[in-house]
């Protein structure tokens, strides 16, 4: 009986993974620009679902550092797929967190519901924060994939 209890252990543990594993974060997140010290810190992406489902919304949430207070800006999102880039949009930063962002840690929230027809495979995204002078606070990219669960029929 004990023989059976420690081969199930292991299974009740996949499955708990299992059922956690629509959010992840996104690896190799990296700077624009290795050589420029960002005023902003990225230290996570975490995307929800994931892989991104075709026809419904995905979340990213993105934890960064201010090394001063943020009054306003805007964040700049460029969309690449397979290397060509397809799309672009830009959003008023205190429509993404709460403003203003003082110094220390925060938390740039974004949804967004993505088309049925949009085909699965491979992107990235780059993300830059600009404050209200424009002057760029921080620019990552990471890429993500959009899966083949969903399609225009599911929507």
């Amino acid at each position: 009986m004990a023989l059976q209890l420690k081969s199930i252990v292991p299974l009740i543990i996949l499955i708990s993974l299992c059922l956690d594993a629509p959010r992840v974060q996104a690896k190799d997140v990296n700077y624009c620009d290795k050589k420029v010290d960002y005023d902003v810190k990225v230290s996570a992406v975490d995307i929800n679902p994931y892989p991104v489902a075709r026809g419904k919304p995905a979340s990213f949430s993105i934890s960064a550092t201010a090394g001063a207070s943020i009054s306003g800006g805007k964040l700049v999102i460029e969309v690449s797929y397979f290397g060509w880039h397809i799309h672009s949009e830009t959003h008023d930063l205190c429509a993404e967190t709460s403003c203003p962002v003082s110094t220390g840690d925060f938390v740039i929230a974004h949804s967004q519901d993505l088309p049925g027809y949009t085909p699965p495979g491979s992107y990235s995204l780059k993300m830059r924060l600009f404050d209200g002078n424009n002057h760029e606070l921080t620019c990552i990219a990471f890429d993500f994939d959009i899966g083949f669960a969903s399609s225009v029929a599911d929507s």
